[in-house]
């Protein structure tokens, strides 16, 4: 089997292109396996190149999180899915029987891990997961948009409706607009209805995002987001900060905030440690919440969009397996604006 991996963590140069993986057998009764069309990057992928603190790899270990392809064979208790099928991948995995997973909340397993981060990852031609982490999509869409879809639209889902329960007419503040969690959080706001600020670094993204239906753009190279907000909306503030910047922009994002506002979270790019004055918190009677990844209903609902045609995921750049390290140059490089593809077989 062909895989883009890493046997130990480092830069770029840590990257190999392996042509000798064995192909892998099905765990259990319950497991697929998926011949892989298409897998895509997230900024996850750049963290496993340097190194998580408490996550270890056995080498080589296949790379990225997102995919799409070809259920290849599967096990005798599965039937939600048949050998031939099209199917785009869920990431994130749990044992399906502690207290959270029962109540259907499986990001919160104790032992949930994303392929990639905790599990081999998808930039192989096959790859093994259980069956209720696929579901069915048309064959008209894409492999390239299969494979940018699940992880960021996931995430953005329950960023937006379920922890922070954005309605029609909130104003919603995004940070980086040009990755695929925000992306998809600017289409899910949108569809909903809410009035959407989208900041970047760069003017070029922030004409693109008002082209995808931002309501405003700031550059925060140019301004004080967080002034820049509460000048023009009289002080009042937003009543959604999205963030999965962290560190670098935790003040202007609670600056930016209104009173009864709500700051979810999935992410610390910028850092991890952040301060906030826990006066103006009760003050201001905020909630601060964090999000991470998706459970089965939210998968459900966001494959329901994709198979209607509608949050379709934003497509940087598609690259060979024989090139995915060019592909991860563009990812670190910052100047994408939407998801990093990297096309398997």
């Amino acid at each position: 089997m062909r895989a883009l991996t890493i046997s130990s963590h480092g830069g770029l140069d840590a990257l190999e292109l392996r042509d000798d993986l064995p192909v892998p057998e099905l765990r259990g009764s319950a497991d697929v396996r998926v011949r892989v069309r298409s897998a895509a990057l997230n900024h996850l992928d750049l963290f496993m190149l340097g190194g998580l603190p408490g996550v270890t790899i056995k080498p080589p270990w296949p790379v990225a999180s997102d995919a799409c392809g070809i259920i290849d064979a599967v096990g005798p208790d599965v039937k939600t899915v048949a050998v031939g099928d099209y199917v785009v991948v869920n990431p994130g995995l749990s044992d399906r029987t502690c207290e959270y997973c029962r109540d259907g909340e499986q990001p919160l397993c104790p032992r949930f891990g994303i392929l990639g981060e905790h599990f081999p990852g998808t930039a192989a031609e096959y790859v093994v997961v259980p069956a209720v982490n696929v579901r069915t999509i048309p064959a008209s869409v894409a492999t390239d948009i299969g494979a940018a879809f699940t992880l960021a639209t996931l995430t953005a889902w329950r960023m937006v409706v379920s922890r922070a329960r954005v309605e029609a007419g909130e104003e919603v503040l995004i940070w980086g607009i040009s990755g695929g969690v925000a992306l998809a959080t600017l289409q899910i706001c949108r569809q909903i209805g809410a009035r959407v600020w989208a900041v970047s670094r760069s003017d070029e993204k922030l004409e693109r995002a008002k082209a995808l239906g931002a309501d405003v753009v700031l550059n925060r190279n140019q301004v004080d987001v967080g002034r820049a907000v509460r000048e023009r909306t009289g002080k009042r503030g937003v009543d959604v900060v999205v963030d999965n910047v962290g560190q670098a922009v935790w003040a202007q994002s609670l600056f930016a905030l209104g009173r009864r506002g709500r700051l979810v979270t999935c992410g610390a790019t910028s850092g991890p440690i952040v301060e906030t004055d826990v006066r103006r918190l009760f003050w201001n009677q905020w909630t601060i919440m964090g999000s991470t990844m998706g459970n089965d209903a939210e998968f459900d609902a966001v494959v329901d969009e994709l198979r209607a045609g509608r949050l379709i995921p934003p497509v940087d750049s598609v690259y060979s397996l024989d090139d995915g390290r060019a592909a991860f140059e563009r990812l670190a490089g910052g100047e994408h604006f939407g998801k990093v593809v990297i096309k398997v077989s």
